[in-house]
């Protein structure tokens, strides 16, 4: 355990971090060090590892409570005498206990939760890179992730086989010890977690062999999820039921999916619309035609307007990305450039400098604007 560096210093949070910002925190430094996102890298894997470790303890309330406390050795299933793996313990004082050794109790002292209750696992994290079409249409991916399951040697109990768990003879099962303070106004009673089973009520003489005591193993799993048309880049898909074991019978957690959309060389996505850009040619901005327009659906017709002018934006309706989970889509926008043309020729030179030639000044609107304002301004006198 000595070798181990400090949770909290593994996810760059203070110790007195929220479970929205342990969980802020693991989400990003997941993506950063996740396998997938790195194949081969050895040192982005131990750190994915290193981080999956420090936050299936900090983002459980009594396993967190039990490392605030006792450091490492708190959540260690062979430290004292082995605990059956992450049951309640928070070490902190029973205010519950001290009210009543003040006023007598009223109702018969405070309630403490079992130790041994059933309680829901952890979420597991995963992330699935797909591409621009499979967001916008969905698909089906197959994801490996890791996750904690319940030990099949042990059946969970983190017991050897032939073995059971046994009551903690120093807090008789309770999980909870009472210390006795001296305060000003004098000796106070107040409870804490038992250092001997930490606060699990029970100690296990014989652990498992495969599971360390702890009643609970880290494996690879695969699941095929469905990923819904019109999911977003960095959004988070819930597989309920797919995350970490539970313990005492409790349920099991979900998986959590981060989605990596892959940029699209010629697409980009804003909310539910997609943009792009079109390059036309001279002649048909001027003239109008009927051009090709790339949709994620395949290509469709287009007429552009005749006298069209660079940056014109023209837009297919229902062209966009589906609403995620519901219904109808947004729309694509097309934006226009003309592209100039470069490299010409002494014939197509000969052409344009006639059209120019019997140009008039109703075909270029706003080159005759533009002169109309410097006259006003300067008058007519000439640079």
């Amino acid at each position: 355990m000595a070798d181990k560096r400090d949770y909290y210093e593994v996810m760059g949070i203070p110790r007195n971090a929220s479970e929205d910002e342990i969980k802020k925190a693991y989400r990003k430094l997941a993506k950063q060090y996740h396998p997938d996102l790195h194949p081969g890298d050895k040192d982005a894997e131990a750190k994915f590892k290193e981080l999956n470790e420090a936050y299936e303890v900090l983002s459980d309330k009594e396993k967190k409570a039990r490392y605030d406390q006792f450091g490492h050795a708190g959540v260690d299933p062979n430290f004292g005498g082995g605990a059956a793996g992450g049951s309640p313990f928070t070490g902190d004082i029973d205010f519950g206990d001290i009210f009543n050794s003040f006023f007598g109790g009223f109702g018969g002292g405070a309630r403490r939760a079992n130790p041994n209750a059933p309680r829901r696992g952890s979420d597991a994290e995963a992330v699935v890179n797909i591409d621009f079409e499979e967001a916008a249409k969905g698909c089906k991916k197959t994801i490996a992730y890791d996750r904690i399951e319940n030990c099949q040697e042990c059946g969970g109990s983190g017991a050897q086989k032939g073995t059971s768990a046994k009551t903690c003879p120093q807090c008789n099962g309770t999980g909870q010890v009472r210390v006795s303070q001296r305060t000003p106004f004098g000796v106070v009673q107040t409870s804490r977690g038992c250092d001997r089973c930490h606060g699990t009520g029970k100690v296990i003489d014989s652990p498992c062999h495969t599971c360390g005591g702890s009643g609970h193993v880290r494996r690879r799993n695969s699941i095929e999820v469905n990923i819904p048309a019109g999911v977003d880049n960095e959004q988070i898909l819930s597989v309920r039921g797919q995350g970490n074991a539970g313990t005492n019978g409790g349920p099991a957690g979900d998986l959590e999916v981060f989605v990596n959309v892959r940029p699209h060389p010629i697409f980009e996505r804003r909310g539910n619309d997609v943009w792009c850009e079109m390059p036309i040619t001279f002649s048909q901005a001027a003239m109008g035609a009927e051009v090709t327009v790339p949709t994620i659906d395949g290509r469709v017709s287009y007429q552009v307007r005749e006298g069209t002018q660079p940056g014109d934006v023209f837009k297919l309706r229902g062209k966009g990305i589906p609403f995620i989970n519901g219904r109808g889509r947004g729309d694509q926008y097309v934006q226009v450039t003309v592209e100039v043309p470069k490299n010409l020729s002494q014939k197509q030179k000969d052409v344009l400098r006639e059209f120019d030639s019997i140009a008039e000044e109703k075909n270029y609107a706003k080159r005759k604007s533009f002169f109309d304002k410097l006259k006003d301004l300067f008058g007519d006198q000439q640079g």
